[in-house]
Order: C-alpha cells, then sequence, then structure tokens
C-alpha cells in the first residue's frame, strides 16, 4: 500500500515548525526519524494532510550536560545517544538501552524524541525516561514548558503533548555515585518489539541501603509504566536483603492491565516480564559493586 496523499513541509528552525504545527493543527504531524510514523502512512493506518519534517533542524540536534542534568535533543539519532561519550558517562541506562532498539538502520535514522513522543507500550527510550524521572520539554508558539515523564504518557500512542507542541528536548537527572544501571527485555527476534522488558535505575546509600529506585517497564501496559510497588518496596531496604525475584514479582504485581495478544498471554507476560524485572535488578546491583572497585583501583 501507499501512503494517502499529503502536503510535505520542511522548516529550518523549531520556531518555524511550531508556527507551521499551529497554523495546520490536527490536520498536521510532526516528521522526525519516521521509522513508526512512515509505515503506518503507508499502510494507512493514520493520515494527516501536512507532514512538518524536523529531522534537519540542526537545534534539535544536540547533547549537553547541564549540572546536575543531560540535556538530549529531541532530534539526536539513537546511534549517536548510544555512541557518546557524555551519555555513558552520565546517563549509562541510555547507552545500555540503547541497542535493544530496532536494527543498525532503525538506530541511524530514529530520534531520541521520536520515540519518547511516539508512546509506544515496548519503547526503551520511554521506560529509561521513566525510572530516571526525566522532563520533556514542550515548544509552541506560546513558549515552552516542561513535563515530567511520570505524567506524559496518557495512553496507546497517546501523551500529555498539546496539538501545537513539539517535543524539542529531554532532561535526564545525572545520579551520580553508588548508582547502578540495567536493561533487561525478551523479543522473539533480536530487534522486534519487546514482549516484556524492564529498566532499572538504582542508586544506594553509605550503608548499602536503597535511596532510590526506578523501574520502567516495557511491553507490559497500554503505554511504558513504571514498577511503582516494586520501587517503594525497596527503598530504605538493605540491598543484601532484597531478592531478585521479589523485586520481579512486586512489579507485575502492581499492574491492573497487562495486554494479551498474538505474542502471548497476559499470564505469559506477567510471567516473563517478572524475570526480566528480576535479571535487572541483579544486574544493576552488580553495576554499583563494578563501578566501587573501579573507584577504588582508579
Amino acid at each position: 500500500m501507499k501512503a494517502a496523499p499529503f502536503a510535505y513541509h520542511r522548516p529550518d528552525t523549531v520556531a518555524e515548525a511550531v508556527q507551521m504545527l499551529g497554523e495546520f493543527g490536527e490536520d498536521a504531524k510532526i516528521l522526525a526519524g519516521g521509522q513508526s510514523l512512515v509505515p503506518m502512512l503507508a499502510m494507512r493506518l493514520t493520515h494527516f494532510d501536512n507532514l512538518i519534517d524536523i529531522s534537519r533542524i540542526d537545534e534539535l540536534k544536540d547533547i549537553e550536560r547541564c549540572g546536575d542534568e543531560l540535556r538530549v535533543a529531541a532530534g539526536t539519532p539513537h546511534a549517536l545517544v548510544g555512541m557518546d561519550d557524555e551519555v555513558a558517562e552520565s546517563v549509562p541506562l541510555l547507552t545500555l538501552a540503547t541497542p535493544y532498539i530496532g536494527h543498525f538502520q532503525i538506530r541511524t535514522r530514529g530520534t531520541l524524541g521520536g520515540a519518547i513522543a511516539h508512546a509506544d507500550p515496548a519503547a526503551e527510550y520511554a521506560a529509561a525516561a521513566l525510572a530516571l524521572d526525566a522532563t520533556i520539554e514542550a515548544t509552541s508558539a506560546r513558549g515552552r514548558r516542561e513535563i515530567p515523564a511520570a505524567g506524559f504518557f496518557t495512553g496507546l500512542w497517546e501523551t500529555s503533548l498539546a496539538p501545537d507542541e513539539i517535543l524539542t528536548a529531554v532532561r535526564f537527572p545525572v545520579w551520580g555515585r553508588r548508582s547502578g544501571f540495567a536493561v533487561e527485555e525478551f523479543a522473539r527476534r533480536h530487534g522486534d518489539f519487546a514482549i516484556a522488558g524492564a529498566t532499572i535505575a538504582l542508586q544506594l546509600d553509605d550503608d548499602d541501603r536503597v535511596s532510590r529506585c526506578g523501574i520502567g517497564l516495557l511491553g507490559l501496559g497500554s503505554t511504558p509504566l513504571r514498577g511503582v510497588v516494586a520501587e517503594n518496596a525497596v527503598v530504605g531496604q538493605n540491598v543484601d536483603a532484597v531478592t531478585a525475584a521479589e523485586i520481579g514479582k512486586l512489579a507485575m504485581g502492581g499492574l491492573t492491565d497487562i495486554p494479551a495478544d498474538l505474542q502471548g498471554s497476559a499470564e505469559y507476560r506477567s510471567r516473563v516480564g517478572a524475570t526480566m524485572v528480576a535479571r535487572a535488578w541483579t544486574a544493576a546491583v552488580a553495576a554499583v559493586q563494578t563501578s566501587e572497585t573501579e573507584a577504588i583501583h582508579a
């Protein structure tokens, strides 16, 4: 199939893009990398009279450390995020998540902002944004506003972005010392959408108690989710007193609408999800211990 006819626009600046978006209203759609939108248009699952291509706007391609946050501009390709030294140093969870995103062609063309704005339930960067308590920057002709990641995803492929807003950047907190991060997911083949997965960010205090924990879940709801029940249960606990299996069970216990489809039943996804959380927890704890050892020998 071919996409229905549409008008193509390619602004040179964010200001031009938001002006067009405000002018065309709901008849317009932002095109970033196009890795999700173009197939949907081709199969006529969706249609817009106007496509606004922001892929060549230079101000949307940037990675910058700003104090205790890392700001990643929305048009930054997955591949660049995955290779960037500042990302690896400041927000390792993004580096770990990148190889799970599709195949190298998708990572070369797709963008961080596009992946998060698309709000796919199995999106790795979206789950990482939730786990890290990231902040979404949205820009319109009315100005810029900030949206906590926890309130950004509202439904299947739906977000709290207003019709005239563009996602222009995501700010990720830098967690600092005694932190560990991990990503685990299960798919039929590498590059397929995950049946279930987890991103975990973990920080310990000097007495080995969990001072902070973020668990992002993918493939386990109509949106990317947080494992809030499990997070709350482990904060304040000594890390050695927490078992991986317990964390996996708690993370699934807080979910109320696990999907069932051709990939598996809700019960199957729940079992896989619990296993992915458990594996990610084990890896995150090991990462804290590894960072401690490396610091001693540095």
